[in-house]
């Protein structure tokens, strides 16, 4: 049975079973780590092919922070990897091509990760977040705790053949 609780205006909901509630995308919890939802299939092959991902999400990106990337695939949208953060760079950083590419795209900065792991697709609705209310675009930018970033990636591992 679901619990919930109302922290600083948001709902939060007991989905571990626990009597601690597990805030979705609150800013009560320091993120270890974030869900990006990459949105075309260019895109998940920059982010895998050159461990890159430039963006215009506002965030305490962080050396070291793990990102969980979401793709919609076709069960749905699903977890296809995840990466570590290396360094954040800003537009004055980044080359002329680059340059133009965020002007394009309005992107602000680029995430360069240490390493990117892909993986098989797990489906949302076969993690902990299928109980949250949010769908699609919504998952973009929320913010993941150290549990949870750990229940993800070890379920998306357990799938690895």
């Amino acid at each position: 049975m679901l619990k919930k609780w109302e922290v600083a205006g948001e709902i939060a909901t007991n989905i571990n079973n626990s009597n601690n509630p597990i805030i979705l995308g609150s800013s009560l919890v320091e993120a270890e780590g974030y869900i990006l939802r990459i949105a075309t299939e260019k895109w998940v092959n920059q982010v895998f092919g050159m461990a890159i991902y430039y963006t215009s999400l506002r965030r305490r990106w962080k050396p070291g922070q793990t990102i969980v990337f979401l793709h919609k695939t076709s069960v749905g949208d699903s977890i296809i990897g995840y990466g570590v953060i290396g360094k954040i760079c800003g537009k004055d950083e980044l080359s002329e091509e680059e340059i133009r590419e965020c002007e394009k795209y309005g992107w602000k900065k680029a995430i360069e990760f240490k390493y990117v792991k892909s993986v098989e697709p797990l489906p949302i609705k076969e993690t902990f977040l299928k109980d949250s209310k949010l769908r699609g675009r919504y998952f973009h930018g929320l913010k993941l705790d150290e549990e949870q970033l750990n229940s993800i990636i070890s379920q998306a591992e357990g799938l690895q053949h």
